[in-house]
């Protein structure tokens, strides 16, 4: 009788080593959860970084227009200085260089993002600049958080 109970022991035991044995499958789940969290992150945090050139813009109530994929940032910042999206242009230099991007008839839309402490004239003239340079669809980007006058 005692034997008996000693092999049916061992039997279980030789049965669960065999279901205990090395696993083959790589569980997923934690990964693909990972990777979720972190597009989220990165859907979010996107917008926020199109824009390098710190300007403090002035408040609107006009409506958003959409993103295109092709498109040209011009800035101005406190000191008047002029960026081409990120890079800084020196003075007098901006039509050589908007020459080079503009394709006459197909000239990307510009974003225009000027400081609202800068002198309206300054702005104008960048955005003549603009316009002699075959840029004619500009856009003023602002805040939208403006109180009707």
């Amino acid at each position: 009788m005692a034997m008996g109970l000693a092999s049916a022991g061992r039997g279980r035991g030789r049965r669960g080593r065999r279901g205990r044995g090395p696993m083959a499958e790589i569980n997923v789940t934690p990964f693909v959860d990972v990777m979720l969290v972190l597009l989220i992150i990165f859907m979010v945090a996107a917008p926020l970084l199109v824009a390098g050139v710190p300007v403090d813009l002035p408040d609107s109530q006009a409506e958003t227009l959409a993103n295109e994929q092709r498109q040209i940032t011009v800035s101005l910042d406190e000191q008047g200085l002029i960026f081409l999206d990120d890079v800084r242009v020196p003075a007098g230099a901006l039509a050589d260089r908007l020459s080079l991007i503009s394709s006459g008839e197909n000239a990307p839309p510009v974003l225009l993002r000027a400081d609202r402490s800068l002198d309206y004239g300054r702005v104008v003239a960048v955005m003549g600049a603009l316009n002699n340079a075959g840029f004619k669809q500009i856009s003023l980007v602002t805040v939208g958080s403006a109180e009707s006058p």
